[in-house]
């Protein structure tokens, strides 16, 4: 097997969309996060130049990988210690996979850090949708220009909870609303719940991200924000709905269960330190 990296989003797109859209639930995320960094900013996530790798084994494309610094990078396939041994020399921090054992290990040889898992997320696929009966006090609407300073603020505690990079929050914001992906739930005319959809790759809408400030918690506004973005999707002519949670979260994956998403995949971030 070998592997191959480049910065030209095009020449990673041209050599790995195959392999990405064979399986557009599991690969959503890289499918997502390469379509905007093609087709509307190298540098949306981050100041630093991304990049992008491909392995191939008998003249198919086996995994991938895409990193946006500072952000971890992202492995789907093949994650190798051949895969390590080509990133050798490249500053890296952490990485984001399904089985990263065989990384971590030649990473840790290569390098003298130390891995340690520090997140554990899962991949969830909407089934027979339910929403939520009775449903809770408000309504959706679609977030607009007037939202934007609430949006950027929530956007920003929302990573910070989940303690990642937050990256550019009011680029996020900015386009989301550029093609209604950010729906607030509203009582008495007061945002309280948060949440956003992906544009539509190869069929697939991803629910991200979805979150309720502390203070307005435990009334079941996020169950009625997810609930209406999932419903706009599947009315938008989505073949598949899909989200992540945080395993530690039992709330969260609780909530999801109830409107209809089952697990599919789990994922670990490893964070490499001295």
């Amino acid at each position: 097997m070998a592997w191959h990296l480049t910065g030209d989003p095009d020449e990673f797109w041209s050599a790995a969309s195959k392999f990405l859209r064979s399986r557009p639930v599991e690969h959503s995320l890289p499918l997502t996060l390469t379509d905007t960094l093609r087709t509307r900013d190298l540098h949306h996530y981050g100041p630093e130049d991304p990049l992008f790798g491909w392995c191939e084994s008998a003249g198919e494309v086996v995994g991938a990988c895409l990193q946006t610094p500072p952000h971890p990078l992202l492995i789907v396939g093949d994650a190798s210690a051949e895969l390590a041994t080509t990133l050798a020399g490249r500053p890296l921090s952490a990485i984001n996979t399904v089985a990263g054992d065989a990384f971590a290990g030649a990473w840790q040889q290569l390098t003298g850090t130390t891995a340690s898992v520090t997140r554990q997320t899962r991949l969830f696929r909407l089934g027979t949708f339910t929403p939520p009966s009775p449903p809770p006090p408000g309504r959706p609407r679609v977030a607009q220009a007037a939202d934007r300073e609430l949006l950027v603020g929530w956007l920003t505690a929302f990573h910070k909870e989940l303690g990642e990079h937050p990256g550019n929050p009011a680029r996020t914001v900015e386009d989301k609303l550029s093609y209604g992906g950010l729906t607030v739930w509203e009582v008495d005319g007061d945002p309280v719940s948060l949440a956003g959809a992906t544009r539509p790759e190869d069929g697939v809408v991803r629910v991200a991200p979805v979150f309720t400030p502390a203070e307005q918690r435990g009334h079941g506004y996020a169950a009625g924000a997810t609930a209406a973005v999932t419903q706009a999707a599947l009315d938008a002519g989505a073949n598949d709905v899909v989200l992540f949670t945080d395993v530690a979260n039992p709330t969260s994956n609780a909530l999801y269960q109830r409107l209809g998403y089952r697990p599919i995949e789990d994922r670990v971030v490893m964070e490499f330190s001295a």
